[in-house]
């Protein structure tokens, strides 16, 4: 036990800032170009913009194709890319390239569907107006989606929290590292333990503060 509490001291800080760099990072990588990519989505699948499927399914290919790799794989993959962005794969930023990869086009989707699911009536009144495009999307798509984009944006943090400890996997740091250098590989079953309270409770809160957040929003 006196060891476990030593190892904790001496590596449970470092641990946390690492997971939350590469969390926050990516997330914040993730949620900016996936909205994006979402917004492009929605604007070519959509008859009152630019319809265009041909333009839509290109795109849709894409962040289908990225999605579909399974994150460790796709880790490995983009160890070269992470060398060139970061210098070293095998750091807290080298783990941040492969998360903010993974984020993007799982964002994407989930942009793409909080626009989707606005009430097109209002969008038809919008444009009916001869509004362009930009002022209907500030005016009226994105104050609608916002619950939605926000609990997306919850789901997306709490994936890549999951994604940082396998990212941890390779020596990239966090609370996986953490876990698997001494809860694994030198038996401190107590190691384990705390990480994975210290997990579970890192999601609730996150997930009662998106919760929140995205209930001041939604519109009565």
């Amino acid at each position: 036990m006196s060891e476990t509490i030593q190892i904790l001291q001496q590596n449970l800080g470092q641990a946390l800032w690492e997971t939350a760099e590469m969390v926050l990072i990516s997330g914040i990588i993730g949620v900016v170009l996936g909205t994006l990519f979402g917004i492009f989505l929605y604007y070519f699948s959509n008859p009152l913009f630019s319809y265009k499927p041909w333009v839509n399914a290109t795109v849709g290919f894409i962040v289908n194709a990225i999605r579909s790799f399974p994150f460790l794989i796709l880790m490995v993959v983009l160890i070269p890319l992470a060398r060139v962005l970061a210098g070293d794969p095998y750091t807290p930023m080298g783990g941040t390239v492969s998360l903010s990869i993974a984020a993007i086009p799982f964002y994407a989707r989930l942009a793409e569907g909080s626009f989707t699911d606005v009430d097109q009536g209002v969008v038809e009144a919008a444009c009916a107006t001869g509004a362009s495009f930009g002022l209907i999307f500030r005016q009226v798509l994105f104050p609608e989606a916002l619950p939605s984009l926000i609990r997306g944006f919850v789901l997306t943090l709490i994936s890549l929290l999951g994604y940082s400890a396998m990212v941890g996997t390779i020596g990239a740091g966090g609370v996986g590292n953490l876990a698997i250098q001494f809860g694994y590989n030198r038996y401190e079953t107590g190691v384990l333990i705390v990480v994975i309270v210290i997990l579970v409770v890192i999601v609730q809160v996150v997930q009662w503060l998106g919760d929140k957040l995205a209930s001041h929003f939604t519109r009565a």
